[in-house]
């Protein structure tokens, strides 16, 4: 059975009772919502690494023959020991001789955060003894400390074994990664 034409209309005009035309007919295009920017992460990282530029006269006075040592609380001087007697297996090294303060600053930070990702337990940094330095002085070795002391991941450090650099190298004991 057909249906009248004027019923389907009447029909529709009832459906579309308080409905108003669109003033314009165009969709806005989907736009992703872009990644939140991390400012704060950034300002801090930047405020760390000027901090880890910038030295006091403690870190210049540390000589060549002057061991490293550093344990955070909760690592037992056992620990330690065993770390000078040589009894960790190094898995990983990085050696800064040569480097300016800002080459060797980027290197450490770029094997530091490749190490913890590894999930390496034990590294070397040779800093050299900076015989080579205009003032044969160790330049590195003080960074190198107070870089060491400021990474929450770096569990414990000391002076290298005599034939693992001895003096111009440290080993560190690191925080399993993520």
């Amino acid at each position: 059975m057909a249906e009248n034409p004027d019923d389907t209309k009447s029909q529709f005009a009832r459906a579309m009772t308080g409905v108003r035309k669109l003033s314009q007919d165009r969709v806005a295009p989907f736009r992703p919502r872009l990644r939140p920017i991390p400012r704060q992460s950034r300002r801090d990282a930047q405020a760390v690494i000027a901090e880890m530029m910038t030295f006091t006269s403690h870190d210049i006075d540390i000589a060549t023959g002057d061991e490293l040592l550093f344990r955070r609380p909760g690592i037992d001087k056992e620990t330690v020991r065993r770390m000078k007697r040589g009894q960790f297996a190094l898995e990983g090294e990085l050696d800064l001789h040569g480097l300016t303060v800002e080459q060797a600053r980027g290197a450490f930070a770029g094997f530091l955060h490749e190490a913890i990702r590894r999930g390496l337990r034990c590294v070397r940094i040779v800093h050299g003894k900076g015989l080579g330095s205009e003032a044969r002085l160790p330049v590195l070795k003080g960074y190198v400390n107070r870089w060491l002391r400021q990474k929450h991941e770096v569990l414990a450090f000391c002076s290298a074994r005599p034939e693992q650099g001895g003096t111009g190298a440290v080993t560190v004991l690191l925080r399993r990664g993520p």
